[in-house]
């Protein structure tokens, strides 16, 4: 299979969105993500699937689409009246000649005259329904009618009973040519006042996308082998280009520094703005920020595989999911535009039946049909999920599907795993014991010349910190797994460097890290320790007060464990479990109640995949990255009270949405069917509703979550 990301225009709501949906999905296609808020088309495809066919399928239902990559689109400069924007202004002066004669005072003949009306209503009828009334029959051939139908009878109801009028010679009893061009002009300033609204909602994923572009300096090399710069747009770089970036610069792309010293500013991908130290092999993310210093790099990842492409995908993709919150919305707005239909053909006869009069009865109707929204409906949760998710992506916080925004309300516990987790994962020697006679330096020697053969973390530290030119040559030497680095030197000596596994003979006590033997003989132990963050202390006071319980769940050993729950507070500690036993404690939990794991290991990753609300860091192992619903992009836990917070308050901003736009179409509908206001009004209380949702939804930006 193989992932496609198209940008499809013309979506205007949630009905636009499902009649994607359920093209695409009849056409086989699978995994379909349809966000009509951004634009956004995500789906898995066959390979080799006949993607012109599919795009002119989706051309032919009313929607444009626009695939960089296999050039389906027109020409990039739009044609005149083909934003909202443009055809507001463009109907706006007709619109307003037309309602000079309702502002009292104002008396002017000519205006009056039915076909001067007329015939400032025609330009204005014709754009908009070169507008609606096309998307309305699209959507009516399709099966799947959306808001414009609404519009477009509406409008074309009032232009067309004027007409009667002016053709009857009884022009005075049926002159609403204003109604026909108010309604119109009005809808499309909606429509804009939506978009841009919809558009500060998705501000800091383009902040993001916008970082993507940029000029880099590229180093070549000429026929003297002499070094050259050259500036070229980083979308041009490739694998393996070597690049020079100076203090002050951007980061044009993922690379790593092959000469230089820099202070780099990470907080467009970590929201962490405390400049990081990088030297040598360090690698350098696309999109940071060079604070001080200048260093020689090579490009690592170009296109879609770096890191700052990842995490925009990763939050498209997001949006693009639907959280079980919005599936009641979906249902209602499927049927919501056939309710709407026999509320004003019911409107319509009964007025007429109790009025006696044609004219105040099709005017109710025309109002019923303008002023309802199906659009809140659809919006009102996917402004929130947009805004929610940008928030968390500028704060250095990444949700893989939208579902994990929404599920965090409902955490009850969150599990802990220990090594580079609650701890640093950096060991530092905290003791030692030498058993040989008043000769440290030997001791450290022997054990140096051991564990520089070894890649495990407590080895590192050890070499690290007792690192000696004057190293023993070993006849042989092995690591055995489970046990430690086993050795024979010249003389024929066995040494071993290892857990109790290999003392357990020689002493009693386990309470160390790494003991020394020779020919079965214990020398010395070495005792190391691993830094707690400086934040977890915070990060556990934080759940407490929130009555989330926490546990540990580690595969050190009890005694370990137990200390460090005791200086964090942790309220339980299940030690020594393997990745099958954590998978089962996990699934074991969830039973129980909904449970988050936050883990960084390759053994985390089956209990981050079965956990409620699985979280990584993004220095974890790779497989735990991808195992986690949520990543952690600061290198470290102090974000995971701010995601949270975010989730919580989404819910309840996804809720508020949702009050308002069934309660907006409960009160407005009836009011218009009683002839309480007129379709103007309605018109312009449709269009202000949906701005109403976004305005809501963008106070996510900055309320306080924590």
């Amino acid at each position: 299979m193989e992932k496609v990301q198209w940008k499809v225009d013309g979506m205007d709501c949630t009905t636009c969105a499902l009649n994607i949906h359920k093209y695409l999905e009849k056409k086989g296609m699978q995994n379909i993500k349809v966000n009509f808020a951004t634009g956004d088309v995500l789906f898995d495809a066959e390979k080799g699937f006949e993607k012109d066919k599919i795009s002119t399928g989706i051309n032919d239902l009313g929607y444009k689409v626009i695939d960089e990559e296999t050039n389906i689109t027109v020409s990039k400069r739009k044609p005149i009246l083909s934003t909202h924007l443009q055809r507001f202004w463009f109907c706006l002066p007709f619109t307003l000649l037309l309602m000079l004669h309702m502002i009292p005072g104002v008396h002017i003949h000519w205006l009056m005259n039915h076909w001067f009306q007329l015939a400032l209503t025609i330009p204005v009828y014709i754009v908009g329904m070169s507008f609606f009334g096309k998307s309305a029959w699209k959507s009516i051939r399709n099966g799947m009618p959306n808001m414009n139908v609404l519009i477009a009878i509406g409008s074309t109801a009032a232009f067309f009973y004027s007409l009667y009028g002016s053709l009857t010679g009884q022009s005075e009893q049926f002159m609403f040519y204003e109604t026909a061009a108010t309604i119109i002009t009005l809808v499309f300033l909606g429509n804009y006042l939506e978009d841009a609204s919809i558009n500060s909602t998705q501000r800091e994923l383009n902040k993001l996308a916008k970082s993507q572009k940029v000029i880099a300096n590229m180093i070549a090399f000429d026929d003297e082998h002499k070094e050259q710069i050259f500036p070229v747009e980083n979308t041009q770089l490739r694998v393996g280009d070597l690049i020079l970036i100076k203090s002050g610069e951007q980061v044009p792309i993922d690379c790593k520094i092959l000469w230089g010293d820099v202070q780099v500013n990470e907080a467009i991908v970590t929201g962490e703005s405390a400049p990081v130290h990088k030297i040598k092999k360090d690698k350098l993310i696309g999109g940071s920020l060079i604070s001080d210093g200048t260093a020689k790099a090579q490009v690592t990842a170009v296109g879609n595989d770096t890191v700052l492409s990842g995490i925009i995908n990763m939050v498209k993709q997001a949006q693009g999911e639907k959280p079980p919150v919005q599936q009641l919305a979906d249902k209602i707005s499927a049927i919501f535009i056939p309710i709407v239909l026999g509320i004003a053909a019911l409107t319509l006869l009964l007025s007429w039946i109790i009025l006696k009069d044609f004219t105040p009865a099709l005017m109710r109707s025309i109002a019923v049909l303008v002023i309802a929204c199906p659009c809140a409906m659809g919006l009102a949760t996917p402004a929130a999920i947009a805004v929610g998710l940008g928030r968390a992506a500028k704060t250095g916080i990444l949700f893989r599907n939208a579902t994990s925004l929404e599920t965090f309300k409902d955490i009850k516990r969150v599990v802990f795993d220990k090594t580079g987790t609650l701890t640093t994962g950096k060991f530092v020697l905290a003791d030692f014991k030498n058993l040989i006679e008043n000769d440290n330096e030997e001791f450290k020697k022997i054990v140096f010349s051991l564990e520089k053969y070894s890649n495990h973390p407590i080895a590192v530290a050890i070499t690290n910190e007792w690192k000696s030119k004057d190293e023993i040559r070993w006849k042989k030497i092995e690591e055995v797994k489970g046990f430690g680095m086993k050795a024979e030197d010249l003389e024929g000596n066995t040494w071993w460097a290892g857990s109790f596994r290999i003392a357990d003979k020689l002493t009693d006590d386990h309470s160390h890290n790494i003991y020394i033997t020779k020919n079965n003989k214990l020398i010395g132990w070495i005792d190391v320790k691993d830094e707690i963050r400086s934040e977890a202390k915070a990060v556990i006071n934080y759940l407490h007060s929130k009555n989330i319980e926490t546990i540990l769940l580690s595969g050190d050993r009890l005694e370990k464990c137990n200390h460090l729950a005791t200086q964090l507070g942790i309220d339980t500690v299940i030690a020594e479990q393997t990745p099958e036993q954590k998978l089962a404690k996990i699934t074991e939990l969830n039973d129980l109640s909904p449970t988050a794991m936050v883990g960084d290991g390759i053994n985390d990753a089956p209990a981050l995949a079965k956990a409620t609300i699985g979280v990584s860091m993004n220095d974890a192992s790779q497989i735990a990255v991808q195992s986690a619903h949520v990543v952690l992009m600061n290198h470290g836990l102090k974000n995971l009270p701010t995601a949270l917070g975010l989730g919580k308050h989404t819910y309840i901003t996804i809720k508020q949405n949702l009050f308002w736009a069934f309660a907006y179409n409960i009160v407005a509908i009836p009011v218009a069917a009683f002839g309480f206001l007129t379709p103007t009004f309605g018109a312009l209380v449709m269009g202000l509703s949906d701005v109403v949702l976004a305005i809501n939804s963008v106070r996510l930006f900055v309320k306080k979550v924590v």
